[in-house]
């Protein structure tokens, strides 16, 4: 079962996968930013040319007539208030498509590396976790650019009405900065006690969802065992836990959310009140007293960017899970490539731990060119493993594998994957159609070259019995488990290559059809030489020489003839 125990991602996969998110929309957060800064800009202006307006309308009554300047400064804050309404307006759409094409760049970054990782990616993070984070989180963390591009645009509102205050009267912005950082502490505060509950809140959603993607895996077992309350009871369990984080997180929001709101009228009230005195005392203007008011609005908006605050800090935590997932290497590949020869496959002194446990543990074993080794060995023995280190799927901790001699690590992904062919115990069914299916791979087979295959593996007959044959889309398919693993025997036969692994690609068949496709493996097949894993006494008796694994070690190679002599190894068939 994968585990989602998480190590501490390193800088450059943390505050570093939103800084590339960044640049990756740098053109549009720029956009984004001029916008908010004229809506800013336009939002600043409108109060001054409120004010003059007022002032001047009332200049005019007492003069008994209204001039022309009171009218420019009427059309001005018409033009200012609809500029206001255009650059909001574009101001959405940018955000919009800044985080829908961020989202997408994390969600392709990331599942490109997830890929680039194989199947090490499923052994430490569970599948429904995985996909958790790139659906839930990447889009958390797809929106700080814009989020952080609007953080700062909307500080030039605050930091421009108190520019404003000190041009109208230096007392109004003494007031005024005598009582923010009381705002700028509740700020603060927000951030760093939410930070922890946001986190703690996506860790536990990515729990469940990893519960969940298991239990739909096996939801044949849970059914046939009576045991859905049990398993929903499972997946569930956690959930009183994100209860309490999500409850938390709200009431953070909510108390900082009602604090700044407390404080903010308090700031705005004693500006105005100074205001009133100044008037009284012919200092200002009745239009700058009503600007001065405007402006302390404004102002002391720096206590309402408590959402944006919290939709960083939500972007920060969703970008150190996925840099969880950047923080596992990709699989390193070299440049060689391999020199004529038949297939001779060398498993030197090779040893893996899995959990603290050897799973294979100085295993030396040779698949002769040309020839077919089985491996046998009871449950748990380390086969399938095995067949992993042999393709590599996986890497040993100690020891390598050469292929005609070169060491596997050095071999080029190209080179490896078009000589080394696979098929599984539960092949998945990758492609649109069965044809797609059975071609899946690059290059992609011919369409002759899949029909063969295909009878190769036996498939042909279940396919052209279908109304649509082998354009039939594979969700569509009503296919058991033995037809799902002749398509994955057609697709490894498919492909040519050096050496073919069967990582129990034939327990699923009849003994019948396994008696023919074996055959069809030994002689019928491109490839030079074949690693069967083997739980069959018919399937080890087809090969040149059987290689019994126990405990993770080899214990005897030879025939399947000299072996049966031994009890301990007919007990391996049960027999």
């Amino acid at each position: 079962m994968a585990t989602t125990t998480t190590r501490p991602p390193r800088p450059d996969h943390d505050a570093g996968l939103l800084k590339a998110a960044t640049r990756h929309s740098a053109a549009r957060c720029v956009a984004l930013v001029l916008c908010s800064v004229a809506g800013a800009g336009a939002s600043l202006l409108l109060p001054f040319a409120i004010g003059r307006a007022l002032d001047t309308v009332l200049a005019g009554h007492a003069a008994g007539h209204v001039g022309a300047d009171a009218t420019r400064w009427i059309l001005l804050c018409t033009a200012l208030v609809g500029a206001s309404a255009l650059l909001d307006a574009c101001d959405g759409v940018l955000t919009g498509t800044t985080n829908a094409r961020t989202t997408a760049w994390l969600r392709g970054r990331v599942g490109r590396h997830v890929l680039a990782v194989g199947p090490r990616a499923t052994a430490r993070f569970a599948p429904g976790d995985l996909v958790a984070r790139l659906i839930d989180n990447a889009a958390h963390a797809g929106v700080a650019p814009a989020t952080l591009a609007a953080l700062l645009a909307a500080l030039v509102a605050p930091v421009g009405a108190v520019v404003a205050l000190v041009l109208i009267d230096g007392w109004l912005a003494v007031v005024f900065v005598a009582g923010a950082p009381v705002l700028v502490l509740l700020l603060r505060a927000f951030v760093r006690v939410s930070s922890d509950c946001v986190a703690r809140y996506q860790q536990v959603q990515g729990d469940i969802a990893g519960r969940l993607g298991e239990a739909i895996g096996g939801a044949k077992t849970v059914t046939a065992a009576h045991t859905e309350d049990r398993e929903a009871g499972r997946i569930l369990a956690a959930l009183p836990e994100l209860s309490r984080q999500g409850h938390r997180m709200w009431r953070v929001q909510g108390r900082s959310q009602a604090q700044a709101v407390a404080v903010a009228p308090l700031l705005q009230i004693a500006v105005v009140a100074v205001a009133g005195h100044l008037v009284v005392q012919d200092r200002i203007t009745v239009g700058e007293l009503l600007a001065a008011s405007r402006y302390a609005v404004l102002a002391t908006g720096i206590g309402m960017l408590v959402g944006q605050l919290g939709a960083l800090v939500r972007a920060r935590a969703a970008a150190r899970r996925l840099g969880e997932v950047l923080a596992e290497p990709a699989t390193p590949y070299g440049e060689a490539e391999l020199p004529l020869g038949d297939g001779l496959l060398e498993v030197r002194g090779v040893r893996v731990t899995r959990g603290g446990r050897a799973v294979l543990d100085g295993v030396d074993l040779t698949v002769p060119a040309g020839g077919t080794l089985a491996v046998v060995g009871r449950s748990g023995a380390g086969k399938s493993l095995l067949a992993s280190v042999a393709g590599r799927l996986a890497d040993p901790d100690e020891g390598d594998v050469r292929l005609d001699g070169v060491p596997l690590r050095s071999l080029s992904r190209e080179e490896l994957r078009r000589e080394v062919g696979y098929a599984f115990e539960r092949p998945a069914l990758l492609g649109t159609t069965l044809e797609d299916t059975i071609g899946f791979g690059a290059p992609r087979p011919t369409p002759p070259r899949i029909r063969e295959a295909a009878r190769a593996a036996h498939a042909d007959p279940f396919i052209t019995r279908l109304p649509d044959g082998y354009a039939t889309p594979c969700a569509e398919a009503p296919l058991s488990g033995g037809e799902a693993q002749r398509l994955g025997l057609a697709r490894a036969f498919a492909r040519g290559g050096r050496i073919l692994i069967l990582d129990d690609a034939m327990s699923s068949l009849d003994t019948v059809t396994e008696h023919h496709i074996a055959e069809a493996v030994l002689h019928h097949t491109p490839h030079r030489s074949r690693l069967i894993i083997a739980h069959r006494a018919a399937t080890a008796a087809r090969a040149d020489a059987v290689a019994w694994l126990h405990e993770g070690r080899i214990r005897a190679v030879g025939t399947h003839a000299e072996l049966w002599e031994r009890p301990e190894y007919r007990e391996v068939f049960g027999a």
